[in-house]
């Protein structure tokens, strides 16, 4: 554009200068043409009719050639004014130009500016958009983290309820069957004992009829040998206490609590028991005691 300009104004600089130099040469060829007729002086004829007709064609070229210069000069001034008005419209339209082209610069940068701060303001809008929909995403996936975290608790927690059952059922199985177990032991441990206590009884009638025939061979041994003495008398009962070894023999025996014989009597008793040398053993090993007691009787013949 500034090219453009400089070039215009060479062009009209150079078509003014022309046409000041045409207005120049047309001058000169009217200054030359009025003077063609001029004739080489003469000394003047002392005539008064001579000197009066020079004198007028002399004023005569002097106002053609002021003519002259006056139209040169008029029209150089004219050429010049044209040409101040040329190169006022030329500026006029330099300035008109140039305000059009800053209008079209303000206006480019003007659309510039606009189209950049819509360019801002849509990618703005996009990184808005890109940011509400990578957080949509990021709020559906942790959405989707928490649904998925919720599903494994749930899952976690029928696990471990399964589980429980399951530990429960085994649980009271087990007790079940350690129940019926301790039923059964304690069925067996009361038939044991049941059977034990039958046995014990039995064992202890049988140990009692045998203790029972144990004193009773001790006492008819002592009886048989017993040397009743005269002051004996029916309904004797003496309680004695005889210590022996296994085997029966005895090894001490006497009177204790209460005897009511006389003096003879109880010796007789004692000399009894000592005379047998030995208590029944065989047959007798259950109810063996190293000492015994037993009530010796007598009531008569």
């Amino acid at each position: 554009m500034n090219l453009q300009a400089t070039l215009w104004e060479t062009w009209e600089q150079a078509k003014s200068l022309g046409l000041a130099v045409a207005v120049h040469v047309i001058a000169a060829a009217l200054i030359v043409l009025g003077t063609m007729d001029w004739k080489p002086f003469k000394p003047p004829q002392i005539t008064g009719m001579t000197i009066e007709a020079v004198m007028v064609d002399t004023q005569a070229m002097i106002d053609r050639r002021d003519n002259a210069l006056r139209e040169a000069e008029q029209a150089r001034q004219r050429e010049e004014a044209r040409q101040q008005r040329e190169r006022e419209l030329a500026a006029q339209r330099e300035r008109e130009r140039v305000a059009r082209e800053e209008a079209a610069a303000e206006e480019a940068e003007r659309q510039r500016i606009e189209a950049e701060r819509q360019r801002q303001a849509e990618l703005r809008l996009e990184q808005l958009r890109e940011r509400q929909e990578r957080e949509r995403q990021e709020e559906l996936e942790r959405q989707q983290a928490e649904l998925d975290k919720i599903r494994e608790q749930r899952a976690e927690v029928e696990r471990q309820r399964k589980l429980e059952e399951e530990r429960l059922k085994q649980l009271a199985a087990k007790r079940e069957a350690e129940e019926a177990a301790q039923r059964q032991a304690a069925a067996e441990a009361e038939m044991q004992r049941q059977m034990a206590a039958e046995q014990a009884a039995r064992r202890q009638g049988q140990m009692a009829d045998l203790r029972g025939q144990y004193i009773g061979a001790i006492q008819a041994q002592v009886t048989n040998n017993w040397l009743r003495p005269s002051t004996a008398r029916a309904g004797l009962r003496c309680r004695l206490r005889v210590v022996q070894i296994p085997g029966g023999e005895i090894i001490s025996a006497g009177i204790v609590g209460a005897c009511n014989g006389d003096e003879a009597t109880r010796r007789s008793v004692v000399a009894a028991v000592e005379r047998a040398g030995a208590l029944p053993y065989r047959g007798f090993e259950d109810v063996f005691e190293r000492e015994i007691e037993f009530t010796f009787t007598y009531d008569g013949d």
